[in-house]
């Protein structure tokens, strides 16, 4: 088998196995509720600038208050 013929058949694997996780979380039911998620990380990503940006004007440690 040439080259070419190499790539295609493992870009069809590829692909059938990305299928094949994508059907598996779907029935897992592991798409359920990810905008949950998504808000948790951007408040906490929030937090820490708050925290960083308090720091830096103010020079206090954040809640530790040293």
């Amino acid at each position: 088998m040439d080259l070419t013929g190499l790539a295609i058949l493992a870009s069809i694997f590829m692909g059938l196995g990305a299928a094949s996780l994508f059907i598996f979380a779907v029935k897992k039911d592991l798409f359920r509720d990810f905008e949950n998620v998504k808000y948790q990380v951007f408040w906490s990503d929030l937090e820490e600038l708050v925290d960083s940006t308090r720091e830096a004007t103010d020079g206090s440690e954040g809640e530790t208050g040293e």
